[in-house]
């Protein structure tokens, strides 16, 4: 069971997500309708992952984001999932960030239409992996820069799976090839991307972020 803080302005939405959450043997702890009732959720209940719209009363801009933000600089190791009605770059570009993408998630609201996905994001975000939309990583990478040019389409293919939150299977079922290979290539993109990394730094995620980004 996953103990949620869940933050959604519109009072039919939000009791539409506790009631699937729950369908799913999750727990929502508490519901919020803005940004300061979020924070304060938060403190109060010390849930194991944040699910948030991204525009919150009273400014309907970007305040559910930016409480999202404030809570990850408090609790670095919080999970947060970030729903969002339209595709905004820039706001997932502030999430992914913030303690460098560990632990966070940035999905259209649609998704949540497709139930298994969502609640396989949920997870995936609640276990520490980034996942990005599909639509929202097709938007980052048409404004991305150098050195993604280095990489070669396969790979890039690679990393853009990957971006999905696909796991090293996943990414060799889609591109049917095997998972020796996945590896082959994620290998070659650490050396173009010249990631300095150590024994406590997640690869997979300063691979992805560097994608995503475009630049390392």
């Amino acid at each position: 069971m996953v103990r949620i803080v869940l933050a959604e302005d519109s009072v039919l939405l939000r009791e539409g997500l506790v009631g699937l959450l729950e369908r799913f043997g999750h727990q929502v702890v508490a519901g919020a309708g803005t940004a300061g009732e979020l924070i304060a959720a938060v403190t109060e209940h010390r849930p194991d992952i944040v699910v948030t719209d991204v525009r919150m009363p009273p400014g309907f801009s970007d305040e559910g984001l930016r409480a999202a933000i404030e809570l990850r600089t408090r609790q670095p190791d919080l999970p947060v999932l970030v729903l969002s009605q339209y595709v905004q770059r820039t706001y997932a570009e502030d999430l992914l960030d913030s303690a460098d993408g560990r632990g966070v998630g940035y999905l259209l609201k649609e998704r949540i239409g497709h139930v298994e996905e969502f609640i396989d994001a949920l997870h995936r975000v609640g276990a520490g992996d980034t996942v990005v939309d599909p639509e929202v990583v097709r938007q980052l990478i048409r404004h991305r820069r150098d050195p993604m040019a280095r990489l070669t389409a396969r790979e890039q293919e690679v990393l853009a799976l990957m971006a999905q939150g696909k796991s090293n299977a996943s990414v060799a079922a889609a591109m049917t090839v095997s998972e020796g290979t996945v590896s082959k290539h994620f290998g070659s993109i650490l050396g173009k991307l010249d990631l300095s990394l150590d024994d406590t730094t997640n690869r997979r995620v300063l691979a992805v972020l560097a994608y995503l980004r475009g630049s390392p």
